[in-house]
C-alpha cells in the first residue's frame, strides 16, 4: 500500500478534520509532474507507474531508490522483476483497462514498441532490451544534470553511479566486468541482441539504480507508459510482498506538461473567458426584466461564474506545472474548492428546473426531496474522488479504486438528475386534458420534453462521447476531449438559458391567472382538509414571485 501521513487527525473536530485531511491529499498533488511514489508490502504483479506523451527531445528520469524483495529460492534464470516502457501512438487506453496480471513482459518476446530493465539481483546488474525499431530512443544510466551544458542527445560514456545509502558512489560488480553495448552500436540491434547492462547498488538488502530516456527524433515521438513488474507474484497464492521507492520525471522541450497538456492553460483560460461572458451577459439580461426573475435565475447566473473561477485556477495550476513540475498549493486548494462548488451547484441547478421549483411550483414534493438527498452526498463523494486521483500517483494501490468510483458516481448523478424532468412531462401529460388549460400545458411539455432531450446530449457529449474521442485520437491531439467537454457544456449553459430566460412569451414562465370561482373552490377545499399540508405563495399581479 501507499504510504502517506495521517497525524494529528485524531481528537479534531469534524471541520478540523475536514481542513486537515484536504491538505494531507494536496501534499502529493504538490509533485505536480515530478512524482514520487512509495509503497511498501505490495503484492502487485504489475504497477502502472506513469503515462505521458513525448515530444522530440522530451526526457524521462527514473530513480528507484528503494527496491525490497521477498524472494524465494527459484530456478528462474531470466530475472522477473524490472520496469517495462511501451510506446502507443493514438489514445489512451490504458487509462480504460485493465492490466493482466498474468501476461508477464520478461517471459516472451515482443513485436511492440517496448524496452524492458530487468533487474538481476544475483550479478547486480540491469538488463535493457529494446523490441521494435526505435534507433533513436537514446537510454543511459544516471539522472540528467539539473542545467543541460549542451543540447541534444545523451553521451554513451556517462559512468554508472547507482546510489548506496544516502550517498552516490561507483558500484564494482559482474555488470561492470562485462562489455557493455554503446549506444552506437545499438541502432542496428533490435530484440535481445540490442542489450545494454546498467550497475545495480545494494546495500542492507535493498538495491537501487537510475537510469534516463530521451526522444532523439520524432520517429520515436508517442505517448509512453511506464510500469514496474514484480512476475513473481503473478501466481495466485504465492505473492511475496516487497516496498519499492522510486521518482520519475517527464519533461517536454516546452516544458513538464504531456504532450496532451500543453495547449490546456490556453483552452481552460479562453473556455474561462466564455463562460464569465455568458454570466455578465445573463446577469444583465435579469437586470432589464427584474419583475420577471426568480430565485433560480441567479443560481444560474451564480453557476456560470463558479465554473468561469474554477477553469481560471485550473489554467493557472497547469501554467506554473509546465514551468516548475508542480503546481502552487494555495491555488491548487482554490481550484478543488471551487470544482466542488461547481459540481454541486451544477447538478441542483438541472434538477431544481426540471422540477419546476419556483417557476410553476414553490414546494417540492417528497420524491423530488428525495432526489436532491441522493444528488448533494454523491456529488461530495464525486469531488472526493477527484481530489484523491489528482493527488495519488498512478501506482498507488487505491488509485484504481478511487477513479473507479469517480467514474460510477457521475454516472448515477447523470442518470439521476433526470427522474425530475420526467416526473414533470408526466404531470403535464396527464393534466393537458383534464384541467382545461390544455394549450398552456401542451406548451410546458413541449419544453419540458426539449430539456430532456437537451440534459440526454449533454451527458452523453461529456461522459461517452467525450471518452471514445479521448481512446481514438492522436496522443497529441487528446486535448480534444477537453475541448469537447468544456463546449457541450457551455452550449448547454447557453441554451438553458435561452428556454428559461425571464420573458413574457415563455410558456415555462407562464402561471394560469385563477378568476374569483376558482380562488372560492380552492377556499373551500383548503376548509374541507383535502389540501391540507400545502401552501399558497401569494403572486403579484403578473402572477410572480418578487425578489
Amino acid at each position: 500500500m501507499a504510504v502517506s501521513e495521517r497525524r494529528g487527525l485524531a481528537r479534531r473536530s469534524p471541520a478540523e478534520w475536514g481542513q486537515r485531511l484536504l491538505l494531507l491529499l494536496l501534499l502529493d498533488s504538490c509533485s505536480g509532474r515530478i512524482h514520487r511514489l512509495a509503497l511498501t508490502g505490495e503484492k502487485r504483479a504489475e504497477i502502472p507507474l506513469n503515462s505521458f506523451g513525448f515530444y522530440a527531445n522530451g526526457s524521462l528520469e527514473v530513480d528507484l531508490s528503494l527496491l525490497r524483495l521477498g524472494l524465494r529460492e527459484t530456478e528462474e534464470e531470466t530475472p522477473l522483476v524490472g520496469f517495462s516502457l511501451t510506446r502507443v501512438q493514438s489514445g489512451s487506453i490504458r487509462s480504460y483497462s485493465t492490466p493482466n496480471p498474468h501476461n508477464c513482459p520478461f517471459r516472451r518476446n515482443s513485436s511492440n514498441l517496448l524496452v524492458l530493465f530487468l533487474i538481476n539481483t544475483k550479478d547486480l546488474r540491469v538488463q535493457v532490451r529494446r523490441y521494435g525499431d526505435q534507433k533513436k530512443l537514446f537510454i543511459s544510466p544516471g539522472l540528467l544534470p539539473e542545467v543541460p551544458s549542451e543540447p541534444g542527445p545523451p553521451k554513451p560514456e556517462l559512468t554508472v553511479t547507482p546510489k548506496v545509502g544516502s550517498g552516490t558512489i561507483a558500484v564494482l560488480s559482474k555488470a561492470q566486468s562485462k562489455p557493455t553495448v554503446s549506444q552506437g552500436d545499438q541502432q542496428g540491434l533490435s530484440g535481445k541482441d540490442s542489450e545494454l547492462v546498467l550497475g545495480l547498488g545494494h546495500l542492507n538488502n535493498s538495491y537501487n539504480f537510475s537510469f534516463h530516456v530521451v526522444i532523439g527524433s520524432r520517429a520515436e515521438e508517442g505517448q509512453y507508459s511506464l510500469n514496474f513488474h514484480n512476475c513473481y507474484n503473478s501466481e495466485p497464492g504465492r505473492e511475496q510482498p516487497f516496498d519499492l521507492t522510486v521518482m520519475i520525471r517527464e519533461k517536454n522541450p516546452e516544458g513538464f506538461l504531456s504532450a496532451a497538456e500543453i495547449p490546456l492553460f490556453k483552452l481552460y483560460l479562453v473556455m474561462s473567458a466564455c463562460f464569465l461572458a455568458a454570466g455578465i451577459f445573463w446577469v444583465s439580461v435579469l437586470c432589464r426584466n427584474t419583475y420577471k426573475v426568480f430565485k433560480i435565475h441567479w443560481l444560474m447566473a451564480a453557476l456560470a461564474f463558479t465554473k468561469s473561477i474554477s477553469l481560471l485556477f485550473h489554467s493557472i495550476n497547469y501554467y506554473f506545472i509546465n514551468s516548475q513540475g508542480h503546481p502552487i498549493e494555495g491555488l491548487a486548494i482554490m481550484h478543488y474548492i471551487t470544482h466542488l462548488l461547481k459540481g454541486a451547484l451544477l447538478f441542483i441547478t438541472i434538477a431544481l428546473i426540471g422540477s419546476g421549483w419556483a417557476f410553476v411550483k414553490y414546494v417540492l414534493s417528497d420524491k423530488e426531496k428525495k432526489i436532491f438527498g441522493i444528488v448533494i452526498p454523491l456529488q461530495v463523494l464525486a469531488n472526493v474522488a477527484y481530489i484523491v486521483i489528482e493527488s495519488r500517483e498512478e501506482g498507488a494501490s487505491d488509485y484504481r479504486l478511487w477513479k473507479e468510483i469517480l467514474f460510477l458516481v457521475d454516472l448515477i448523478c447523470c442518470g439521476t438528475i433526470l427522474f425530475p424532468v420526467v416526473w414533470s412531462i408526466r404531470h403535464l401529460q396527464d393534466a393537458s386534458g383534464t384541467d382545461g388549460k390544455v394549450a398552456v400545458n401542451l406548451a410546458k411539455l413541449k419544453l419540458f420534453r426539449h430539456y430532456y432531450i437537451m440534459v440526454i446530449c449533454y451527458v452523453y457529449f461529456t461522459r461517452i462521447i467525450a471518452i471514445l474521442l479521448q481512446v481514438a485520437v492522436p496522443f497529441q491531439w487528446q486535448w480534444l476531449y477537453q475541448l469537447l467537454v468544456e463546449g457541450s457544456t457551455l452550449a448547454f449553459f447557453v441554451l438553458t438559458g435561452y428556454k428559461f430566460q425571464p420573458a413574457g412569451n415563455n410558456p415555462y414562465l407562464q402561471l394560469p391567472q385563477e378568476d374569483e370561482e376558482d380562488m372560492q373552490m380552492e377556499q373551500i377545499m383548503t376548509d374541507s382538509g383535502f389540501r391540507e399540508g400545502l401552501s399558497k405563495v401569494n403572486k403579484t399581479a403578473s402572477g410572480r414571485e418578487l425578489l
